[in-house]
């Protein structure tokens, strides 16, 4: 019997679907309640009053937050084609190096971002460009940035590098095809759906961050979610709720597609 009871997958355990159940309403359900009161009438942001869009136009011309948004949009376009580029040079090098020491350690380093707390990062960062004196306005966001969305980069384009076959590489090389050429006409097509999903993730990542932002933020290069969060110091509005949901479902968007260009065939 107890032989048995170790064999069963968790998934079996009397009681685990009802816990999944309120633990995924716990998770969604605050969302989509924001979701809701943005379509709230009243300008009491938790009592409704109807339904109404007036909030989204209240929010979509308020010209800081405007400005806030152009300057997300700024930052995470740079920072998610910067990660991109280097994402897809470390994969296609890790790629052909896999199996050794050195390359499963660069991996790891690559992936660190994913583990620390982003906090850590955040103080860190902001430590090294107080040291070297450096300000560059959005340029710190920017550089930040990158080396957030690079392990975000680097995972669907490390997956699809593994699920290519080899051997078109191979008859390519067969046929005096250069290395370079061989990358652009032949890895470079088939490695684009995971190029195109790692660039989607990294900008989702670097529009949604903000414990980074708050930190290494300077005078003229406040982001959308830092914006939201000087909002909300003096209560929540409708307006708020308006411009997160709008947040919501562009992020939400992006990782759809990405998660749809990540899982087609290579082939």
């Amino acid at each position: 019997m107890a032989r048995n009871s170790h064999s069963r997958i968790i998934g079996q355990f009397p009681g685990f679907g009802k816990f999944t159940f309120l633990f995924f309403v716990y998770l969604y359900l605050p969302i989509i309640v924001v979701m809701v009161l943005s379509f709230n009438a009243s300008p009491a942001a938790t009592v409704w009053g109807g339904f109404s869009l007036e909030w989204y136009g209240k929010a979509l011309a308020n010209a800081d937050l405007r400005t806030a948004a152009w300057n997300s949009i700024q930052i995470a376009v740079s920072a998610a084609l910067l990660s991109t580029v280097l994402a897809t040079f470390a994969a296609n090098t890790l790629h052909r190096l896999t199996g050794r020491k050195d390359a499963t350690l660069a991996q790891g380093v690559i992936m660190l971002p994913l583990v620390l707390p982003e906090i850590v990062m955040a103080v860190a960062l902001l430590s090294f460009f107080s040291s070297l004196g450096v300000s560059l306005g959005k340029g710190n966001l920017i550089i930040a940035h990158t080396l957030l969305c690079l392990p975000f980069a680097f995972l669907p384009i490390r997956a699809r590098l593994q699920g290519m076959d080899a051997s078109l590489t191979e008859a390519a090389a067969d046929l005096y095809a250069r290395p370079f050429s061989r990358f652009r006409h032949v890895t470079l097509p088939m490695l684009m759906p995971g190029i195109v999903s790692g660039f989607m993730l990294a900008f989702v990542v670097s529009m949604d961050n903000f414990t980074v932002s708050l930190l290494v933020s300077q005078a003229g290069s406040t982001t959308l979610p830092v914006f939201i969060f000087g909002m909300l110091r003096v209560g929540v509005t409708p307006d708020v709720n308006a411009a997160s949901t709008l947040i919501i479902l562009a992020s939400t968007a992006l990782v759809v597609v990405s998660f749809l260009l990540a899982g087609r065939n290579p082939k």
